[in-house]
This record gives C-alpha cells, sequence and structure tokens, in this order.
C-alpha cells in the first residue's frame, strides 16, 4: 500500500530539529531589525545620563544642585529635574569616567528589560503551554525593539529601575502579605515623581499595610535626603518641583500627556489649566476605577498597567521613555486572545478583536511618535488630523486601552475542568 501522506501536525513532531531551525532563523531575523530602529537614538548619545553627570560634577563641587542647566536646541535650557534622594544614589557615579557610566546603566537597563519580560511571559507561557525559550526570546526582542525602551536606552535614563521596583513589588517577588510589600514602591517614588500613583492605587484597592509602607518608605528615604542635603530638599519640595518649565516645552511631540495634547492644539500659547484638571479628573477617576476592579478580580497586572496608563496621561510631562507600561498591555491582549474559546460566533469575534488590538498596540509602540518624525523645532499649532493623529499616537492609544484593556478573570473561575474519560474495566490477561 502507498505510504499515508503525512499532516503537518505529524510532520512538525516528527521534526524537531527543523521547527527549531525556523525558530533560531525567527529570532535572528528579528535581531537583526533591532539595530535598524536604534539608528534615530544615536543622536541622543546618552543626552540625559550626561546632564546627570554633569550636574553631579557641578553639586560635587560645592554649587547649589538645582541651579545646573545645559542649553538645548530643542528645549532651550534643561536644568536636574529628580528629587535630592535620586541625586544621593547618582552622586557616587561622578567618580566613574562617563564612558564606565554609560556602561553601568545601559547594561542595568538590559538586565532590567530580561528580568521584567521574564515575569511577565513566564505565566502566560505556562498557561498556554508556549515554547520557553523561544516565546522568551520573541519577547525581549520586541521588549527592546519598543520606542520606550529605544529611547530609555540611548537618553540613558533610569526609567527600568523603578519598572523593575514597582513589578517586583506588587506583583513577581514580594509575597502579597509580606511585611516588605510597599518597599519598592516607596523607593520609586522618592526616585522619581511618576510612580507615585501606585501609592493611590494600593489605597483605592485597599491594599492598607503596603500603602502605608510605601508612603512611609518614601517619606525616609527623602528625609535621609533631606539630611544630607537641607538646602536642595527644601528648594526642590517647595519651588522646582512646581516648575514644569525646567524640563522642557510642554508642546514637544515627546510629552504624550494630556497636557501635552492641549499643548499641541494651542501653541505657542498655554492651554487652559481649567480644561486640562477636567480631562484629568475624567481620565484619573475612570481609569483607576477600572484598575481597582481588575485587583478585586484578581487581574492584578491588568490594575497595575492601567494605572501606569493613567499617570502618563495625567502627568503634565510624559516623556515617551516614561510609558513602560504599553508592554505588560501588549502581554495582556495576547493572553487574553489564547484564552478566547474561537469556537463559537462570540468568540471568534472577540479574539479577532484582542488579536488586532494586541497587534496594533505593538506596531504603534516599536514605530513610535518621534524616532522618524520631526516636527520641527519651533512652537506651532497642530495643523492637520493626520498630523495631530501622529503627534499624539501614545496618548490616544493610552485612551484606547484605558477603554478597552480586557479584565481577565482569576483563573480559577475560567479553568476548564477536562471530565476524566470513564474507566474501562480491564479484562484480565490469561496466563
Amino acid at each position: 500500500m502507498p505510504a499515508e501522506p503525512a499532516t503537518a501536525s505529524s510532520v512538525d513532531l516528527d521534526d524537531p530539529g527543523g521547527r527549531m531551525a525556523r525558530r533560531v532563523v525567527g529570532v535572528l531575523a528579528m535581531a537583526s531589525v533591532i539595530p535598524v530602529l536604534y539608528l534615530p537614538g544615536t543622536i541622543h548619545n546618552f543626552f540625559d545620563l550626561k546632564i546627570y553627570m554633569s550636574a553631579m560634577d557641578w553639586w560635587a563641587a560645592g554649587n547649589p544642585l538645582y541651579d545646573y542647566a545645559q542649553p538645548d536646541r530643542v528645549q532651550g535650557e534643561l536644568f536636574f529635574t529628580y528629587p535630592p534622594f535620586a541625586a544621593l544614589l547618582l552622586l557616587p557615579f561622578a567618580a566613574l569616567k562617563l564612558g564606565a557610566t554609560v556602561v553601568v546603566f545601559t547594561g542595568l537597563t538590559l538586565l532590567g528589560v530580561v528580568v521584567t519580560t521574564k515575569w511577565l511571559l513566564d505565566p502566560v507561557i505556562r498557561r498556554h503551554r508556549l515554547p520557553h525559550l523561544y516565546t522568551l526570546a520573541v519577547g525581549v526582542l520586541v521588549v527592546l525593539g519598543v520606542e520606550s525602551t529605544r529611547e530609555t536606552i540611548t537618553f540613558g535614563q533610569i526609567n527600568m529601575l523603578l519598572v523593575v521596583l514597582i513589578l517586583a513589588d506588587l506583583l513577581f517577588a514580594v509575597p502579597r502579605g509580606s511585611r516588605w510589600a510597599g518597599v519598592g514602591i516607596g523607593l520609586a517614588a522618592a526616585l522619581k515623581l511618576f510612580p507615585t500613583i501606585f501609592v493611590v492605587y494600593l489605597v483605592l484597592s485597599r491594599r492598607w499595610r503596603a500603602a502605608v509602607v510605601a508612603g512611609a518608605t518614601a517619606a525616609g528615604a527623602t528625609l535621609l535626603a533631606a539630611a544630607v542635603a537641607p538646602g536642595d530638599s527644601w528648594r526642590f519640595w517647595t519651588h522646582e518641583l512646581w516648575a514644569t518649565d525646567r524640563v522642557g516645552r510642554t508642546d514637544y511631540t515627546g510629552n504624550q500627556s494630556l497636557f501635552g495634547l492641549l499643548s499641541r492644539l494651542t501653541a505657542p500659547e498655554e492651554p487652559s489649566r481649567l480644561v486640562w484638571l477636567v480631562l484629568v479628573a475624567v481620565v484619573a477617576g475612570y481609569g483607576l476605577w477600572r484598575a481597582v476592579r481588575a485587583a478585586q478580580a484578581g487581574d492584578a497586572l491588568t490594575g497595575l498597567t492601567l494605572t501606569g496608563l493613567v499617570a502618563a496621561l495625567i502627568s503634565p510631562i510624559t516623556w515617551t521613555h516614561h510609558i513602560y507600561w504599553f508592554i505588560p498591555a501588549v502581554v495582556i491582549l495576547v493572553d487574553a486572545t489564547l484564552r478566547t474559546d474561537p469556537r463559537t460566533a462570540t468568540g471568534a469575534r472577540r479574539r479577532r478583536r484582542l488579536g488586532a488590538l494586541s497587534l496594533g498596540t505593538a506596531a504603534i509602540i516599536v514605530y513610535g511618535v518621534v524616532s522618524f518624525y520631526d516636527f520641527g523645532i519651533a512652537p506651532a499649532p497642530t495643523s492637520t488630523p493626520w498630523e495631530f493623529l501622529l503627534r499624539n499616537g501614545y496618548v490616544l492609544l493610552c485612551l484606547a486601552l484605558l477603554l478597552a484593556l480586557p479584565i481577565r478573570p482569576t483563573l480559577a473561575r475560567t479553568s476548564i475542568q477536562t471530565p476524566k474519560p470513564p474507566s474501562i474495566p480491564q479484562t484480565p490477561t490469561p496466563h
């Protein structure tokens, strides 16, 4: 009899070497694209890190920390704007050569990318029985290709340190009932103001102990900095904190916040603060309400991600490298897509919708809003609908995800119990 033609599944099972080869080729093909995506960012040349180090040299020489200013062709003058506790942690790097500092910061960011991506993907890999090493490799390459990661690395930013502290604290490294829960959030909030919203999230989620620990940690770190540098600390918290002009032009395309969107509509004039505050109240109220609902449903990652997206929208200044939270949003969307049963018409439609949203989000955050466009240096209002979309891509995506990011019920509720097959009595084998 002629041999029965092999099916695709049987070929795949019988050809593990070929499958492995295809995966290796796919990963190498993705890796070859990464340098191309980084080419536009080479002009940054670790610009922010150089500001930090120059400010540390200035401070170490006995000058007031927040007097340091550096000219910039786009933003005018740029200052050191981090809280004094961040300056204390940066000060030892002033003893290193700049090249060594660049290596340390880049290496820590790359390590943070690998660790956080593993944290995010491991549950999805186990849940859907995906190939572990291959899925992690693809995930790390995608995260490296995202514009927020590229900007973090090429500017020499500290964002991945904050992300590691937040994710480790609330999801992956610290047990929920631990006395240490909240310490990571508190340290992140003392280093930069952006993570403070996660303390609010803890309060609204009624995680009282973690919220108190986070607040106490942030206060303790801030008081430590005040003891070391009382004058600079007083100046920061009473004056520099409120001077948004110290961090750059609000209408610049890199500012992907609601205030940035409004500023681009009214430039060179300032937008209405009342309109902005109303939008902030609506967005923060709705977004944090959904975040708390997610936490109550057992979907802590979605709650955390929604909180991060709210922070990006309501902050007066949200640079593109601040918005890490698109990355877990993609993971959530992919997981929800895989968990949706396509065998019903409703399930098939939901699966297509979630799959399209995950692919669309990934495409937007890889392409970015500032990497491949130059909208000019002088302040100018947005002139066309297409330019409005291009210059506010992340703001609009944040708003869309606040509405559409799925809240995944706990696995205990959704796991399908496969019935055991009935036992078949065994006929005794005659001896």
